[in-house]
């Protein structure tokens, strides 16, 4: 292998770092307002020519199609072709400025390494402009290395969760919440934190005064697709390892070349010479049936691979030591209960955690959760006070001294090192917290909790039929995920169906009337329609569920599912108000009523405009132009002298 490129060595030239593609795609331009800017001190040979670059909003080369252009030089026009071949939206907005394509997936590229007198520092951070405060530094340096007993020789992969400083706007904000907003609820961003995904590795090296090689490739984003960012890092970090900072930069930029991740469009992603083909799930996707991603047409043979899902975990390999209770699993984690898990590396305290974060799918885990969990988090004291009841979230630790400051919490899992697929480890019972004193404790789940639902025999002996002919584990994780679907809908159904009868009828909506109000959410009235429409309809689970419904009522899970399901139904009173307005003859209206009360109605509506725009009212775009028209055709019917006014004082 090339010998590594040190910080600050001379870079090669650019180009040469962009392997080629398989026959029928070509990369797109290297032009400079999508080139990455060359660090400081590096003789990177990229083109720097001022002219190329284009203002966002501006009339240049990355807001033009190549029909607007013209003809562009380029052997057969191939470059040029690929450009014709992106969509003009959403792709375009993101070709204005230097990496806002890469802005879109990731934040960041971090490299972290061990220094014997320094400890763990952040050596590289790519792109160089990237914003990170000294706390967020602080908590990636200590995020990224394992914290535990357990060695982690060799390559580590893991991921965690840390809060983003107050006050810092993320770049592409509004973009994102474009996207954000055809998403399913539980893979839709959280502004308050990041995700870094790690590839860590250790290895003895006697030319070091500490004989280790210890050093972290570490992507930044807030997106939470786990299984990309995994199976990206497996691909690229090893080669990182030997070709350092030089090989960083050209990954960037195929990044920087990635279209945007829409939800429900087939991507490609090149990078480093493979392509990954994966689809971001929509909303409207019916919740365990999102199309799998096949190699549909001939020129597809040239895929390296297809992703099957972006963000999930293998489920039944993190379940697989405490699955004899999954169901108690569910019940802790929908209430919102304070969990730990305690295992001997972060690679099994992460992927736990993400498992039982998903395990209430399609409902949104709303409280707080950290894959991994080290005593040098910001956050550490304000998790582990005695001074309060412990707070609804979710932990992963590794470090030993877990065991006596988390001591008090209510609910802990203990997980041993996770087997090969086709063994399954002995499963224990329950156990009393009491008996949990150090990690050394046998694995196992530590509670005095007693689930309000009889415990559900078939999904056990499946499972363990499956492990008996040696079923493989995606098999497994696919039949555990569609038991938890399951359990989650039948117990959110009647929800839904109480919470769809608040919704005033479409009669009481008057165009000249304020959007009638959601009717109030009653504890009572919802336990009374159990009885007719309760979960008995869809699930054969027997047990408390009234009892599992009171407790559910209180929980940040319920809050945070009340509040989007109001927003929700506000927004769509708001959209049937626009459109009573819409069907009115509202010049008619005009012509009967004083100036006043006209000039009074041209800004309502104008704002009625705004505010579809602002909060993406559910409001179709003929029904937006119509009403723009009455606004236009009531001006036009005014004074000349209220026309120019009216005309100064908004868009029309």
């Amino acid at each position: 292998s090339p010998s590594p490129a040190g910080r600050g060595a001379a870079l090669p030239p650019y180009r040469s770092y962009r392997p080629p593609l398989p026959a029928g795609m070509v990369w797109p331009p290297l032009c400079a307002h999508l080139a990455p800017p060359t660090p400081s001190g590096s003789g990177g040979s990229g083109r720097s020519d001022a002219s190329h670059l284009t203002p966002r909003g501006g009339a240049g080369v990355g807001a033009m199609s190549r029909r607007e252009r013209g003809p562009e030089p380029g052997p057969g026009g191939a470059e040029a072709a690929a450009e014709d071949a992106e969509p003009e939206s959403p792709d375009q907005c993101l070709s204005l400025l230097p990496w806002d394509r890469f802005s879109a997936w990731l934040h960041c590229v971090c490299v972290v390494g061990f220094d014997l007198e320094l400890g763990q520092a952040v050596e590289v951070i790519y792109p160089p402009h990237s914003k990170l405060t000294d706390k967020e530094k602080t908590n990636i340096c200590y995020l990224s290395f394992p914290d535990s007993n357990s060695g982690c020789l060799g390559d580590t992969q893991f991921c965690f969760r840390f809060r983003q400083s107050p006050g810092r706007k993320v770049s592409l904000c509004c973009f994102l919440d474009q996207l954000d907003r055809d998403l399913p609820v539980y893979l839709k961003k959280d502004s308050a934190y990041y995700y870094g995904y790690v590839y860590f590795r250790q290895v003895r090296d006697k030319s070091l005064k500490r004989g280790y090689f210890q050093k972290s490739l570490v992507l930044i984003s807030k997106l939470p697709y786990v299984h990309l960012f995994r199976t990206m890092l497996k691909q690229i970090a090893p080669e990182y390892f030997e070709k350092s900072e030089a090989f960083l930069e050209a990954v960037c930029s195929d990044i920087d070349h990635w279209p945007p991740p829409v939800p429900g469009k087939v991507l490609q992603l090149p990078i480093m010479g493979l392509i990954m083909k994966l689809r971001i799930p929509t909303y409207r996707d019916k919740p365990g049936t999102a199309p799998i991603v096949q190699n549909m047409h001939q020129a597809d043979a040239q895929i390296s691979m297809a992703l099957p899902t972006v963000h999930e975990v293998d489920l039944f390999r993190c379940f697989c030591p405490v699955f004899f209770h999954i169901q108690m699993l569910w019940e802790l984690v929908l209430l919102g209960e304070p969990l730990v898990v305690m295992a001997p590396s972060p690679a099994e305290s992460s992927e736990t955690v993400l498992a039982l974060v998903s395990c209430i799918s399609p409902l949104k885990y709303c409280s707080d959760f950290r894959p991994y969990f080290t005593i040098h988090d910001s956050e550490f004291k304000e998790y582990t006070t005695r001074t309060q009841a412990p707070p609804s979230v979710i932990l992963g630790v590794t470090n030993p001294f877990f065991a006596k400051t988390l001591q008090h919490w209510p609910h802990i899992i203990r997980i041993g090192d996770i087997k090969l697929p086709g063994e399954i480890p002995k499963q224990v019972k329950v156990k009393k917290l009491k008996n949990l004193k150090t990690l050394d404790s046998k694995p196992g789940v530590y509670t005095s909790y007693k689930p309000y639902l009889n415990k559900d025999e078939e999904i056990v002996k499946q499972l363990q039929k499956g492990v008996q002919q040696k079923r493989p584990t995606e098999a497994q994780s696919v039949i555990l995920r569609r038991y938890f679907l399951e359990l989650t809908e039948s117990f959110i159904i009647p929800l839904e169906r109480y919470v769809a009868s608040l919704m005033p009828l479409q009669k009481c909506i008057s165009p000249w009337k304020s959007p009638p109000q959601l009717r109030q959410f009653s504890q009572d009235d919802f336990m009374k329609t159990l009885e007719k429409a309760g979960p008995q309809l869809t699930s054969g689970l027997k047990g408390d569920w009234i009892g599992l419904y009171r407790h559910f009522l209180k929980s940040p899970n319920f809050d945070g599912w009340f509040r989007s399901r109001q927003k929700e139904m506000t927004q769509k009173l708001e959209a049937l108000h626009l459109e009573a307005l819409c069907n009115e003859n509202l010049v008619f209206w005009s012509q009967k009523h004083t100036e006043v009360e006209t000039v009074d109605l041209v800004l309502k509506l104008k704002n009625k405009l705004l505010q579809a725009d602002r909060e993406h009212l559910p409001v179709k775009t003929d029904t937006l132009k119509k009403l723009q028209t009455h606004i236009n055709d009531i001006i036009l019917a005014l004074p000349d002298d209220l026309q120019d006014i009216l005309l100064k004082t908004g868009t029309t």
